[in-house]
């Protein structure tokens, strides 16, 4: 195996892994490959190219570089002379992953907790009743309180995230381990 083999070979390592672990983040390994592809270049590609190297189609590839855009894991460059877009991979991981929380959970947070407080608004008015049944006042009181705990954990979970945007978080778990 000659150097350039061993080169592309260490490269087919990483990206495989990183493809294959983007599952846990809700992304095709397709995606997780265009980005590693975009990862390893030392200039932006065209999307021809990228569809190119990684045998997608151009609607696939469109839609798949969309995503990463989206995720701000991969951003369109403009270069003097070239009309076609080009596009290259966000190489700070760290401002990926928290990007990406900013963009995915902060999402999910939102819908969990609208959806929490109409409930507990609901479950107050059980409650505060003076038809209900007294058993089932008793489980809206559990459930209240359950949910307010919830509140609690996405209240933590986005004071979390915005360690992440302000970089905060570097204070309590340094980028580098200290020795």
């Amino acid at each position: 195996m000659n150097d350039l083999e061993k080169l592309e070979s260490a490269r087919e390592r990483v990206i495989d892994a990183v493809s294959h672990n983007m599952n846990l983040f809700g992304i095709s390994d397709s995606i997780g490959r265009l980005y590693g592809l975009l990862y390893f270049q030392n200039h932006p590609l065209t999307l021809d190219e990228m569809k190119e190297e990684l045998g997608m189609s151009k609607t696939s590839m469109s839609t798949s570089v969309r995503t990463l855009m989206e995720l701000k894991m991969v951003e369109k460059v403009w270069k003097k002379g070239v009309r076609k877009d080009l596009y290259k991979a966000e190489e700070d991981w760290y401002k990926s992953l928290f990007d990406y929380f900013d963009i995915k959970w902060r999402a999910a947070i939102s819908v969990n907790v609208h959806a929490i407080k109409k409930s507990l608004q609901e479950l107050q008015g059980i409650v505060q009743s003076e038809i209900a049944d007294g058993e089932i006042k008793a489980l809206a009181e559990e459930d209240m309180k359950k949910l307010t705990e919830a509140l609690d954990y996405y209240d933590w979970l986005t004071r979390l995230i915005d360690s992440f945007a302000s970089r905060e978080i570097f204070n309590l778990i340094p980028q580098k381990k200290q020795n």
